[in-house]
């Protein structure tokens, strides 16, 4: 596991709380945040995951 695809998943559960936490309390800003910021760690984790295969891909690769 890479830091994009921690730092990734960190910032999902964030905005998944605010987004939350925007819904229970009456406040749309807040949820629309949560929402960025959720979107946005699924982006970073998709990328670290990207990453990781091709790392892998490169090391099964030069084994051979």
């Amino acid at each position: 596991m890479n830091k994009d695809q921690v730092k990734g998943r960190i910032d999902e559960a964030s905005g998944k709380m605010k987004e939350a936490a925007g819904r229970t309390v009456g406040n749309p800003d807040m949820e629309d945040r949560g929402t960025v910021e959720k979107v946005g760690g699924k982006a970073q984790k998709a990328y670290g995951d990207v990453k990781e295969d091709l790392k892998k891909d490169l090391k099964s690769d030069s084994d051979r």
